[in-house]
């Protein structure tokens, strides 16, 4: 078990095998524990890097979370890359972790050699993201699998973060907030759009937006599989591997 400071409180990180440093950032309401899963794939080409923002999981908890929540996870990114001393890391977010990987290195290209943004929404959010979100996380809470998914995650505490995630977001939907904190086309680093044209959870024009944020950053690449679930990374785990392995090592 390790930790860092961020703003006072302590953030918890673990790393699993060693090579090119790559830092896998969860989304909403998950946590490092998601991640995991992924090490056997993972751990024998890479030094992964797996954190848990504020608030979930194995790190301090905090009364709430900012309604810029991707913004502000970006910049506990940059103070872990910071902390490890390692040389550039690559990123590898999923879901609401896709905007965080993007904000990072908006922030920072110094800091980072390769971006993997994973089923997200790009560049806006759903027009009913308020709706569906209220709508999705009522549901999940009151189905069993759900919960035990939740609770895996976060521990007992589980519900606790859930509304607090909840609140954040609606509130980002609500006032509008920039999901970027810089004009995308200042990316410098490298970056992968991958995802599924089956995900339910993402925009139903997926790849047209893909499509149109790739044409704005200097050096990308999309990835879209035909079938699988939310988030592609895990519903199409071994050839997400594969893809993202040869994309890192051939910048």
């Amino acid at each position: 078990m390790a930790y860092f400071k961020y703003q006072g409180k302590s953030v918890y990180y673990e790393e699993h095998g060693q090579g090119e440093p790559l830092i896998f950032l969860h989304g909403n309401t998950a946590s490092s524990k998601m991640s995991e899963l992924l090490m056997p794939l993972y751990a024998e080409k890479f030094r992964c890097i797996l954190i848990d923002f504020l608030g979930n999981g194995q790190s301090e908890r905090v009364e709430s979370f900012s309604p810029d929540i991707w913004y502000d996870e970006a910049l506990q990114t940059i103070a872990l890359t910071e902390h490890l001393q390692c040389g550039k890391v690559s990123l590898i977010g999923t879901s609401g972790g896709a905007w965080v990987a993007v904000n990072a290195a908006l922030e920072r290209p110094d800091l980072f050699h390769a971006v993997i943004a994973d089923s997200f929404d790009g560049r806006t959010l759903n027009p009913n993201f308020y709706a569906n979100l209220l709508s999705e996380r009522k549901a999940a809470k009151e189905d069993i699998q759900s919960r035990k998914f939740y609770e895996w995650c976060q521990g007992a505490d589980w519900e606790k973060v859930v509304d607090l995630d909840t609140e954040a977001l609606l509130k980002c939907a609500e006032k509008k907030r920039p999901l970027f904190h810089k004009p995308l086309k200042n990316l410098k680093t490298p970056i992968l759009l991958m995802g599924s044209k089956e995900d339910k959870s993402c925009r139903n024009d997926l790849e047209e937006e893909y499509r149109e944020m790739a044409a704005i950053f200097p050096q990308s690449s999309v990835y879209l599989f035909q079938n699988g679930g939310h988030p592609s990374l895990f519903s199409n785990a071994e050839k997400s591997a594969d893809i993202v392995y040869h994309f890192i090592f051939q910048k």
